[in-house]
């Protein structure tokens, strides 16, 4: 149950950001002015009859995120209570410190009329906690726990150990792919989204003829999806050269390849179509799903050297102990040792 409730937080999460996505492409920042009241009113009796026209995207925002901020709570009151891996407990508890940093984000920005650099916080943290909630539901799947059930040798995967290039391969991609959301954020809370207007083509060229800072971070943005998809090939190549036979590694890496496709089709289209805005948050959604679909196949990748960790200090502690019990042991000797001489 409580893998699937993880996976609902975690779906819920998807929403939120297409619900963040929308507010930006309608330009709706600062359709409900003030924070964290509506319009004077409790964010939670607001009046369904003024929704109207953009409020609706920006209040709609405002209510999923505290959807999601009360599931997190469950969320991480469940983890404590039921799950007996402390390190988990904690990650729970960070990913709710996370929304609750995020919400107050998200109203300063309110706040603050929209100021480009913490807007583009507000979505890099918001890329940042959805990576948790799939960690979460991850790190509580069947599939990862049972590498460290009784009988289970956590150190070997069912297809043998996975080698450290795919680990490193991976974990690259998921970097990569990472700072370019973060350069996308940076281009839409700019308004660089349209300044280069065409496709495939910059003003004509390969490479722009004339520069500015809104030229020079939106082909940031397009030299980066170059970089991400190559990283993504390189990546699905390997694992599908090496590890076939891996359906946990095999799967989610065909998924990053199409995903990747999509994501590359749809920023075209956001062009094309002069950022519409069903387009364009369909994008940022897609790059959020291709950036946790590399870090479920990253972490599945360390599960080996995660499970040494969790394995060590209890080693640590078993040595400790045995050697505390035998210098007990040879201390209680020696003073019966000496009684009896005496």
């Amino acid at each position: 149950m409580l893998h699937r409730f993880a996976k609902l937080v975690a779906a819920c999460t998807v929403l939120l950001i297409l619900a963040g996505s929308l507010v930006t492409s309608h330009d709706a920042g600062l359709s409900v002015p003030d924070w964290p009241t509506s319009y004077g009113w409790n964010m939670f009796t607001f009046p369904p009859s003024m929704w109207v026209a953009n409020i609706f995207y920006e209040h709609g925002h405002r209510l999923i995120a505290s959807s999601v901020g009360l599931l997190t709570i469950i969320l991480a009151v469940w983890i404590w209570l039921a799950d007996s891996r402390r390190w988990l407990r904690w990650f729970g508890v960070t990913a709710l410190g996370a929304v609750i940093a995020q919400g107050v984000l998200g109203g300063l920005t309110v706040l603050f009329f929209l100021p480009p650099a913490v807007s583009t916080a507000h979505a890099a943290l918001a890329e940042i906690f959805f990576c948790m909630t799939v960690a979460i539901a991850l790190f509580t799947s069947p599939g990862w726990i049972a590498g460290y059930a009784a009988g289970a040798d956590p150190r070997v995967g069912p297809g043998g150990p996975v080698g450290p290039t795919l680990r490193h391969l991976a974990t690259a991609t998921t970097v990569l792919i990472y700072l370019q959301i973060l350069v996308g954020a940076t281009m839409r809370h700019t308004g660089a989204g349209l300044a280069i207007p065409d496709f495939p083509l910059m003003f004509g060229h390969v490479v722009p003829d004339h520069w500015s800072a809104a030229i020079a971070i939106h082909f940031a943005h397009r030299a980066g999806a170059l970089v991400v998809a190559a990283a993504a090939v390189a990546t699905a190549a390997y694992t599908w050269r090496r590890y076939t036979d891996r359906a946990e590694l095999a799967q989610p890496v065909l998924v990053l390849i199409l995903l990747v496709a999509v994501q590359v089709t749809l920023g075209a289209l956001t062009i094309i179509s002069r950022r519409d805005p069903l387009t364009n948050s369909v994008h940022v959604v897609c790059g959020a799903l291709v950036l946790t679909t590399s870090l479920v196949l990253a972490l599945r990748t360390w599960r080996v050297r995660f499970a040494q960790q969790r394995e060590e200090p209890q080693g640590t502690q078993s040595a400790q102990s045995t050697l505390g019990f035998s210098s007990a042991v040879s201390a209680s000797s020696a003073i019966k040792r000496g009684s009896a001489r005496a």
